[in-house]
C-alpha cells in the first residue's frame, strides 16, 4: 500500500447551529457561503478550482432537490464549465467526495479541486428525518418495525457488545457528555450553547429518555443543517503556508444488513473487523504502525455506542475494553489520545453528507494550529473514521503536518 500526494490547503464549515430552512434559505445559499468562505480560507482564487466534488446523502428525502453537484456552478457562475459531481454513501457521503477528490488529483487529470459536504435536515419534523434516515439501511429487510431505525441499529449493536463482552450503559453516556462538553469550545457546534441539568446525562427517563433499548436521548446525535468544505490539492500545485499532507487513506464497504455483519464476525475478536481493517489501512499508508501514532482522532458518534465501538477497534483498547479508555480519561482533550476534540457528531452537530469532510477540515485544523479552543497541543498527526450505516461503507484519513512547508514558508 502506498500513501497519498494529496494536500488538504484550507476550508470552511458553516455554523451547525443555525436553521436554514426555518430563514427561508435553501441548498442554494449553503453552497455559496461555504464555498467563497472556504477558498478565502484556503487563499486559492475560483478560477484555480479545476474539478468539484459533492458529498450528500438525502437530498431529494429532505428538500426534493437532487443533482446537487451541479449546486456549485449554479451559485458561482465561475464554476461554469468545471467537473463536478455528488457522491452518496449515506453518513459516509463526504468522505467518499474527498476519495473522489483525491483520485482525480493522483490520476494526474487536475492539480486543485473542491470538496464540498452539504445536507439541510431540518425541514421537516423530526420523526420524518429519522424515517428519511432509514433509506440508509436495507428497506423492507431490517428495523421493519420503527421509524427510528438509527437507534434501534445501533441498540442491537450495544445489544451484541454487552453479550460478547458486557456493557455498562454509564460509559455510553460518559461519551456523550465528554462530547457536548467539548462542543461548548467549538464556536461552529450545534449544542455549544444547549443547557443539560445533572440528570442529563443519568438513567433518568425524564431528563435523558429512552428511545430504544439502552440508547437514550443523550446517546443520540441530532438532525442538524450545514455544510463544509476543503481545497485539496496535488504535489504540483503552488506550494502555501498552512498545507497538510493526506498521508493514508482507507476505505472498505460490506453489505447493507447489520445481522449479517454480526453473523460474520461470530468469530473474530472484533465485532466489527472490517471497521478495524479500514483504519489500520490507513495508518499503513501513512506509515504508522499503530494508534499511539496519531495526536488524536475525530471518530463516528452519531451515537455514543458508535464511538463505543470506535475505542477498541482504533486499537486505544484491546477489544471488548472500550470503557477502561473513557473511564481512564484516555479520550479527553488534554488525555492520552484525545477522541473527537471538536465534539464529533453528538456534541457538534451531523448534517450528514457533510459529516466526513467536516472531519477532515478539523483533523487539518488540528496538524496546523488552527483549531482554536479545540486545539490538541502539540497535534502534527491526526486521523478520522467516517462510518455510513451500520458501518456498511467506513473511510479513514490519517493527515499530517507538511514538513516542506513549515521548513521553507515557500508559497
Amino acid at each position: 500500500m502506498s500513501g497519498s500526494d494529496c494536500y488538504v490547503v484550507g476550508g470552511y464549515q458553516t455554523d451547525y447551529a443555525r436553521n436554514w430552512h426555518r430563514s427561508g434559505l435553501g441548498y442554494d445559499a449553503l453552497f455559496a457561503e461555504t464555498i467563497t468562505r472556504s477558498l478565502t480560507a484556503a487563499a486559492v482564487d475560483v478560477d484555480e478550482i479545476e474539478v468539484v466534488h459533492v458529498g450528500n446523502a438525502f437530498g431529494q428525502l429532505f428538500t426534493g432537490q437532487g443533482h446537487l453537484g451541479a449546486m456549485p456552478a449554479t451559485v458561482l457562475p465561475e464554476l461554469w464549465n468545471v467537473p463536478s459531481s455528488r457522491h452518496e454513501g449515506a453518513c459516509a457521503s463526504g468522505s467518499l467526495a474527498v476519495l473522489g477528490a483525491m483520485a482525480d488529483l493522483e490520476s494526474g487529470r487536475y492539480d486543485c479541486a473542491l470538496v464540498v459536504g452539504a445536507e439541510l435536515e431540518k425541514t421537516v419534523p423530526g420523526e420524518v428525518g429519522a424515517k428519511h434516515m432509514g433509506a440508509a439501511a436495507w428497506v423492507g429487510h431490517e428495523a421493519q418495525d420503527t421509524n427510528f431505525v438509527w437507534p434501534r441499529m445501533f441498540a442491537l449493536l450495544a445489544d451484541e457488545y454487552d453479550r460478547r463482552y458486557g456493557l455498562d450503559e454509564t460509559y455510553l453516556r460518559a461519551i456523550s457528555e465528554l462530547n457536548i462538553n467539548n462542543a461548548r469550545a467549538n464556536p461552529c457546534a450545534q449544542t455549544r450553547d444547549w443547557e443539560f441539568g445533572p440528570a442529563s446525562f443519568a438513567a433518568d427517563d425524564a431528563a435523558n429518555p429512552v428511545v430504544d433499548g439502552r440508547l437514550r436521548r443523550q446517546d443520540c446525535s441530532q438532525l442538524t443543517d450545514g455544510a463544509a468544505a476543503v481545497v485539496l490539492v496535488s504535489d504540483r500545485f503552488r506550494r502555501t503556508p498552512d498545507r497538510a499532507r493526506i498521508a493514508g487513506w482507507g476505505h472498505r464497504t460490506v453489505g447493507l444488513p447489520l445481522d449479517r455483519k454480526l453473523q460474520r464476525s461470530a468469530d473474530d475478536v472484533y465485532v466489527l473487523p472490517h471497521v478495524r481493517q479500514t483504519f489500520v489501512d490507513a495508518l499503513g499508508r501513512a506509515a504508522r504502525g499503530s494508534v499511539d501514532d496519531v495526536d488524536g482522532v475525530e471518530v463516528h458518534d452519531c451515537f455514543s455506542m458508535s464511538e463505543y465501538l470506535a475505542i477498541d477497534h482504533l486499537g486505544i483498547t484491546p477489544p471488548g475494553e472500550s470503557w477502561k479508555a473513557v473511564e481512564a480519561g484516555v479520550l479527553a482533550r488534554d488525555g492520552r489520545l484525545p477522541v473527537n476534540p471538536s465534539g464529533g457528531l453528538i456534541g457538534g452537530g451531523h448534517p450528514v453528507g457533510a459529516t466526513g469532510v467536516r472531519m477532515l477540515l478539523d483533523a487539518y485544523k488540528q496538524v496546523t494550529d488552527q483549531a482554536g479552543a479545540c486545539q490538541v497541543d502539540g497535534a502534527r498527526t491526526f486521523g478520522t473514521v467516517n462510518i455510513g450505516g451500520s458501518t456498511t461503507t467506513v473511510v479513514s484519513f490519517v493527515v499530517e503536518t507538511d514538513s516542506s512547508t513549515q521548513k521553507s514558508g515557500a508559497l
